[in-house]
């Protein structure tokens, strides 16, 4: 009864690492799932199962190890105008980034900044950004395409483009708090809740 539940929990795994909108996550809980199913081929002496799983680990196991050992080319490419292109994209991705941060009505403002963020030469996401004062930016929009959602985006745009802001003058950054998977995010890359306001706030002077 024992083994029949486990052969159940490793289908289960398995099925939930299907759901994953991130490859890397995909592959890790996959693992997981092939390890257990494995453990099951072993206790119910069925070797195809057994050499399947076997398999399938080690195969996750080396996309895993190239995407932690992979060396990624990052560009952050100023959006100047409302190209047809960069439009497409928001209005593609819009209901997306909208179950974790607000989309602005508009997004001509003279006093917004945006960016692509290009990963390998593709547009991996956009980074908006509203002027409130001359040392202050508000990020708007912070946000990557499923499949790159692995925190490498933000380390690039809060930590090596952090002198590109600096060079503008702006040495503050806040953002809403948001979603909850959203201020986990910001905690990650460094910004600190205020008690004053709804917002969280980075000092990219420091450090």
């Amino acid at each position: 009864m024992i083994t029949e539940w486990i052969g159940y929990a490793a289908s289960f795994i398995i099925l939930i690492s299907l759901l994953m909108s991130s490859v890397k996550k995909l592959r890790w809980i996959n693992t997981a799932g092939s390890l257990v199913f494995l453990v099951y081929g072993v206790l119910i002496d069925s070797i195809p199962i057994a050499i399947l799983n076997t398999g399938i680990v080690f195969v996750n196991g080396y996309y895993l190890y190239q995407m932690y050992t992979k060396k990624d080319y990052f560009t952050l490419l100023e959006v100047t105008r409302d190209t047809e292109y960069f439009e497409y994209f928001m209005r593609f991705h819009k209901d997306n980034i909208m179950l974790y941060m607000d989309v602005p009505n508009h997004l001509d403002d003279k006093k917004y900044l945006k960016f692509f963020i290009l990963r390998n030469t593709i547009p991996a996401g956009v980074f908006i950004c509203r002027v409130v004062d001359r040392r202050t930016l508000e990020i708007l929009i912070d946000y990557a395409i499923p499949r790159y959602r692995d925190f490498k985006m933000g380390q690039f745009i809060f930590e090596r483009q952090k002198d590109y802001f600096l060079s503008k003058g702006y040495d503050r950054l806040i953002s809403k708090k948001g979603h909850p998977v959203h201020e986990k995010y910001l905690v990650r890359m460094g910004f600190e809740p205020s008690k004053r306001d709804d917002y969280y706030h980075k000092n990219l002077a420091n450090g």
